[in-house]
């Protein structure tokens, strides 16, 4: 509960609004009021609407009251999920997250990206956890905020294309078990991808936003994002979502493609910038200005850098606008303070690559969740001295591929491509397995051109076969205790078989600080032939 000045909104000289949580206003006090005689009302808001349900003495207080109420910036906090995955490799463990969750949810956050991303493989494959498990017991803690995930079109919370039904039993299952808020996305724009898993979220009953994925290149321009978003407006979405996942949406850009897209799709507008360069504060501001409704932050010790900007400075950037009233500033610091114990214990998985602002990725585009990712991996292999290289041919592996933007999976395609080009010093002298799908197409349509040298390298072929439920052996099915465990082998088989027979070691926070872990093996193609190449590290 928390008693808000309108004045700071209206110009009223006072009333008084109790906010009992994020989807329902009550006990509206309206004292003395340009000298009239006090009133009370009690107010309803659900999906943005206001319904005044009690006489209010003059018609005017209603409209202050909707007024209000419909412009305040919603907020979804992502320290639980980008936060994390994109500063300590996705390595928080579910018993960090669970105490703080009844405070954070009497912040006045609209929802809380909790699930989805990389979040799903890393609980099983560090942590030794079920992520189905993760969200019952987050859902259960969150009594007035939205559970928010991120779900990667065809892909779901995978690498891969999947089939149909696998899509829809994973949306059901997942709202069935405690997510409100899908946002989909697709690595390419390619709005084919994206229809049917749309249809199904809206059909359970889930509110959907849409995701632009945001980039920079010679083909991809404001008239392209715009272009984009009226596609997905199309399939009947709650909002659309500009999702900078590396950091590069300069302000005036984003004045421009929120403008843009709120004339031509009508549709609430958010914002989802990491701060990697440091433009995303400044980018909020424009994009608020041009009308965005929604933006994303993390508490500060899960912000900056790779992450999102902190919403503690948020809130004090817009002190005075009435915009963030709503939060109560002292549950926040509060949380705050507990995350900032939790980011000792992971402190092992950071880096200066993740922790600081650099302009660089201006050029190589690679976001924060990738980035975290591969200085782990580099760190565990004594190899780090190789990430400027790495990072140097990353553009150049994206200008070959059409310019994909750099986000699951296109993200770790291209890394991946990039690493080996540089470990082998011949460009494209290994080809992975899964850069051969993208350039034959199997992803979805480029946004550009393919080099020609990459075509003549990839050999036409038909496109894989999309896993189905039908496709679960009975050696699997016997070891499934629930109906969410075939999701989770269609997902990862070999992850999962390795889970459900107890073969997976928990990684303590405490062992993970630049420790070498177990070999790595890489599946790649040299001529017409797949092999298998081994990368040991050294002690």
């Amino acid at each position: 509960m928390s008693t808000i000045p309108w004045d700071s909104v209206s110009g009223i000289r006072t009333v008084e609004l109790t906010v009992a949580n994020n989807n329902i206003v009550k006990d509206i006090k309206v004292p003395n009021v340009r000298s009239e005689q006090s009133h009370t009302s009690t107010v309803e808001r659900e999906w943005g609407l206001t319904i005044v349900k009690q006489y209010i003495f003059k018609r005017r207080y209603e409209v202050y009251i909707s007024s209000w109420v419909n412009g305040l910036l919603k907020v979804v906090d992502t320290t639980v999920r980008d936060g994390q995955q994109s500063l300590f490799a996705t390595r928080m463990k579910t018993d960090d997250i669970l105490p703080i969750l009844e405070k954070m949810d009497d912040v006045g956050f609209y929802g809380m990206e909790a699930w989805g991303g990389a979040t799903f493989d890393s609980c099983i494959r560090y942590l030794n956890e079920d992520p189905w498990e993760r969200l019952r017991k987050i859902k259960r803690s969150l009594k007035k905020t939205k559970v928010v995930m991120l779900l990667r079109g065809k892909n779901i919370v995978g690498y891969r294309h999947y089939s149909d039904d696998v899509v829809e039993a994973f949306i059901k299952r997942s709202f069935e078990n405690g997510v409100d808020v899908f946002r989909i996305f697709d690595a390419l724009n390619d709005t084919a991808n994206l229809g049917r898993a749309i249809k199904i979220a809206r059909d359970v009953g889930a509110e959907v936003h849409g995701d632009v994925v945001y980039t920079v290149s010679p083909i991809h321009t404001v008239d392209h994002f715009i272009d984009v978003a009226k596609q997905i407006a199309e399939f009947g979405v709650d909002a659309i979502r500009i999702k900078d996942m590396a950091g590069l949406l300069a302000p005036r850009a984003a004045y421009d493609i929120v403008r843009g897209i709120k004339k031509e799709t009508g549709l609430p507008v958010a914002l989802h910038c990491h701060y990697t360069c440091g433009l995303a504060s400044l980018s909020y501001i424009r994009g608020i200005e041009a009308g965005a409704e929604f933006i994303d932050t993390a508490l500060f010790p899960f912000a900056f850098g790779a992450s999102q900007p902190a919403i503690e400075t948020v809130y004090e950037a817009l002190r005075g606008s009435g915009l963030l009233a709503h939060l109560n500033l002292e549950h926040i610091n509060e949380a705050a303070d507990y995350f900032e114990d939790v980011r000792e214990k992971y402190r092992g998985y950071a880096s200066e690559a993740t922790d600081r602002i650099d302009p660089r990725a201006l050029r190589h585009q690679i976001p924060g969740g990738m980035l975290s990712n591969l200085v782990v991996q580099l760190k565990e292999y004594n190899a780090l001295s190789k990430m400027d290289a790495v990072l140097a041919e990353v553009p150049e592996v994206r200008r070959d591929l059409g310019y994909p933007p750099l986000v699951t999976p296109m993200s770790q395609i291209v890394g991946t491509q990039a690493v080996m080009n540089v470990i082998t010093g011949k460009r494209y002298g290994m080809i992975t397995k899964e850069l051969e799908t993208y350039v034959r197409g199997h992803y979805g349509k480029p946004p550009g051109t393919i080099s020609r040298i990459l075509l003549e390298k990839v050999a036409p072929a038909p496109p894989p076969k999309l896993p189905t439920l039908a496709d679960i052996p009975d050696s699997a099915k016997i070891r499934f205790k629930k109906e969410e465990d075939a999701l989770t082998y269609l997902l990862f088989p070999q992850l999962a078989m390795a889970f459900f027979k107890g073969e997976i070691r928990k990684i303590e926070p405490e062992e993970g600080q630049g420790k070498r872990k177990e070999v790595k093996w890489f599946k790649v193609k040299i001529g017409g032939e797949e092999i298998e190449v081994k990368i040991e590290g050294q002690d």
